[in-house]
């Protein structure tokens, strides 16, 4: 493997120091003319993405809960996410968790380069600092570099990849860590809520020491022509749920529809101090297709840099990933096959890189749909 691994086209540049010296987007990162923001510019949003409190969210037994819950509802079954607010989370600590982010990718190349996530400068592993893993030498790259860390449980931290510098990085990350699993708390007994099952049933599935926490820090560099390239290609999240502290001061996270087919681009807007909530592949699976987990992508600046940092909540690693049985019955056929968080994230990163979604892996048609029940009716 690390023969294979050595090969040039598999270690690509960090883009950060890229940008300082180009003038024009390298090849390896122009998309497809068709793919470019420039030939797909942002749209006007047909309603605004809603604002969900997350405070009054948890009142189960008032109207302000109830209309939470509503707001809830609409908001993952028209865009497959939202806008976090009442989350506990203090403006000034936000801000402290995006410095330290920030402060970490202005280090020199030297020392970031101590959580390189090439073993011995050419085995690709998934947590650290460096690109996302190149499968072929005609692979159009990201504008992006990142940090990919293990946060829960303790047990799979690799203290070594966690960045000395800045000093409070470690400490800020700790508390964010926390806090951010209790807004999930609420989150998932919200989709409980929303499903009419009791509210443990998908918290349950992410006790702490067995469900898995994964913090990916984006640092996206200004772009000399952010019409030719993204930052992040257009994919899905295989988690759960993802919780997002988005840039303040600059946008680039587009979202599609999901079920519109029209392949629109909207912008994800900036609410200050809301963090963005969005559903993942896992819970539409577990969901069985009532939630949708929406397409997204970064888009890149010619002005300004941007950071953000996703925290995706995942099951176990050998945990089965399939329709919660009270979800499927005659009137809603399963729509989709068995998995695990450990096969489908194997398959995600290879679909990521090669442009496609694992989604499409696990789905069962109409057609097979079909077939299954002229099957069990003999």
């Amino acid at each position: 493997m690390a023969e294979d691994q050595a090969q040039p086209w598999k270690i690509p540049p960090i883009v950060q120091e890229l940008a300082t010296g180009v003038q024009e987007p390298p090849s390896r990162y122009v998309v497809r003319e068709q793919d470019r923001p420039a030939a797909a510019a942002a749209a006007t949003m047909p309603e605004p993405i809603p604002i969900v409190d997350l405070s009054r969210l948890t009142a189960a037994d008032d109207g302000g809960g109830a209309d939470e819950v509503a707001k809830l509802r609409s908001a993952l079954q028209n865009w497959g996410l939202f806008l976090a607010v009442g989350h506990g989370m203090e403006p000034g600590f936000l801000a402290q968790m995006m410095q330290v982010t920030r402060d970490f990718f202005n280090l020199p190349l030297e020392e970031k380069q101590k959580y390189s996530n090439l073993v011995n400068g050419r085995e690709f592993r998934f947590e650290g600092y460096g690109n996302d893993m190149v499968l072929s030498e005609d692979q159009i790259l990201d504008w992006c570099d990142r940090l990919y860390l293990f946060v829960e449980p303790e047990s799979r931290v690799v203290s070594s990849l966690w960045p000395a510098q800045p000093p409070a990085f470690a400490g800020v990350l700790r508390e964010y860590t926390s806090r951010c699993r209790a807004i999930a708390v609420v989150v998932l007994a919200g989709l409980a809520r929303v499903l009419d099952l009791h509210e443990g049933r998908f918290a349950g599935m992410m006790g702490e020491g067995v469900a898995m926490t994964h913090a990916r820090f984006n640092y996206y560099p200004r772009c000399p022509r952010p019409d030719l390239v993204v930052g992040l290609k257009p994919h899905s999240d295989a988690s759960v749920i993802t919780v997002v502290l988005i840039d303040d001061a600059v946008s680039g996270l587009q979202v599609q529809k999901p079920n519109d087919g029209a392949g629109v681009w909207y912008d994800v807007p900036i609410v200050p101090n809301a963090l963005l909530v969005n559903v993942g592949d896992a819970i539409e699976i577990m969901s069985n297709g009532f939630f949708v987990s929406p397409v997204h992508r970064a888009v890149t600046n010619a002005e300004r840099d941007r950071v953000s940092l996703a925290m995706f909540y995942t099951l176990d690693s050998e945990k089965v990933i399939e329709p919660l049985p009270e979800l499927v019955d005659e009137k809603r056929p399963r729509r989709y096959g068995k998995t695990t968080t450990k096969d489908y994230l194997a398959v995600l990163f290879e679909m990521f890189a090669r442009g496609g979604r694992a989604m499409d892996t696990v789905k069962i048609s109409a057609a097979e749909r079909d077939s299954g029940a002229r099957s069990e009716d003999g």
